[in-house]
């Protein structure tokens, strides 16, 4: 499709420099009509007041603000979690999973208006691109993508700011802003400024959505977590949506410093990036569904799953969330968290979340078998039995090595 056949485009709009920039440099490049397009994944009202107005006095012919909320946190973050998921060992996923549903949502409303393209604001350094257009490439093939910063002649924020100066359309964004941020329902990330010097520690204005764990309570709080089939359905035997019950381990978890990591991450595209992420009620959450299955699961499941979650962390990571593998590794982990029914009460105290009690109906453990005790059913002499074959193996190689035969 050329440049003459796209009359409509929908744009994925946040409103900020780069896509405030890019719908009138759509219309001058490729003379269409443009429909911005916001998702509300639980950014905040801040973040989309007076979003749909902006769009229109930056050329838009329509703004539309889709509610993905309760969609997001049900079926990305919450199977997201089933699977264990934690890229890199530390990076709890709060862009990577958003970007899915959020593709999916631009998709149906260029179908809904019958829009030629779609267009994204991500650069061409980072993993954001990948995400938007491999869920493109699975769920609206026969659609144009367009990547502006892989096509127009500007290379940094002034450039920007100078396009729109020059065009006369406002922007409340300045030359002088020092971080990149990223928000929703699950986390928020923090890039750019200080922060691209890896030996430079992170000020306390870095920091926004949890409190400092040095200037946190000296008095640790208990929450508890209730799930059903892997679900979380109540937080201190409150019954709540998923969405609900995210807000509200978020400002629990906030208000103690919990989930904040400083990391150096893998990028897709092949360069290292730093960036600073706070997830405190999805650290909670992750450490309530991890204490849930060690009770519940036997060894060799959990070894399984330890597995699968590195598998999955790679695949949301990397945008590959609509493909057959994501599919199975989810049908997989569903499966498991069928018998994951109980309840976890976790310790927040200066920036930790402790697992301090479990209980479940269908927990594997045992104190008449696990006790120091003296007890009935358990014959201390079989293990002798049990070690010697399970390291015959190595009882007969080192045979092998003394009789010279290896």
């Amino acid at each position: 499709m050329t440049k003459q056949n796209i009359k409509k485009v929908v744009l994925a709009y946040s409103g900020g420099l780069d896509t405030s920039a890019i719908i009138p440099w759509l219309k001058e490049n490729y003379d269409c009509e443009v429909i911005a397009f916001a998702a509300d994944v639980g950014q905040g009202d801040e973040e989309l007041q007076g979003l749909h107005e902006k769009a229109i006095a930056t050329g838009a012919s329509e703004c539309h603000i889709v509610d993905l909320k309760e969609e997001f946190v049900r079926d990305y973050i919450y199977p997201t979690i089933t699977t264990g998921a934690v890229y890199e060992g530390q990076y709890l996923l709060g862009t990577s999973m958003a970007r899915p549903v959020i593709a999916k949502a631009q998709v149906e409303i260029a179908r809904k208006v019958g829009a030629d393209a779609l267009c994204h604001g991500c650069t061409g350094k980072g993993n954001d691109q990948v995400r938007f257009e491999g869920a493109f490439a699975a769920l609206a093939p026969d659609l144009q993508v367009i990547a502006p910063w892989r096509e127009w002649d500007m290379h940094s924020r002034e450039d920007l700011l100078d396009y729109l100066a020059k065009r006369n359309i406002k922007t409340s964004a300045s030359a002088t802003k020092i971080y990149s941020r990223d928000a929703n329902a699950w986390h928020i990330s923090h890039e750019g400024g200080e922060l691209e010097d890896p030996w430079c520690e992170p000020s306390k204005q870095v920091w926004t959505m949890t409190v400092d764990p040095e200037d946190a309570p000296n008095t640790p709080e208990r929450i508890q977590l209730s799930f059903e089939q892997g679900k979380l359905v109540a937080v201190n035997d409150e019954k709540l949506s998923p969405y609900q019950a995210l807000i509200k381990l978020n400002t629990l978890a906030a208000a103690h410093g919990v989930g904040r990591i400083d990391i150096v991450e893998n990028r897709l595209v092949g360069m290292k990036s730093r960036g600073c992420y706070e997830t405190p009620g999805g650290t909670v959450l992750m450490a309530a569904y991890k204490a849930l299955e060690l009770l519940v699961l036997d060894k060799r499941s959990m070894q399984y799953r330890e597995q699968q979650a590195i598998e999955f962390s790679h695949l949301v990571y990397d945008g590959r969330w609509f493909t057959p593998l994501c599919n199975a590794i989810l049908a997989s982990a569903a499966e498991f968290s069928q018998k994951l029914t109980g309840d976890i009460v976790v310790k927040l105290y200066k920036g930790q979340a402790t697992v301090v009690q479990r209980r479940s109906p269908n927990s594997l453990y045992s104190e008449d078998f696990a006790t120091f005790s003296k007890d009935e059913v358990y014959d201390q002499k079989h293990a002798e039995g049990f070690i010697r074959l399970f390291s015959l193996s190595s009882r007969i190689q080192a045979l092998k090595n003394q009789n010279g035969k290896v």
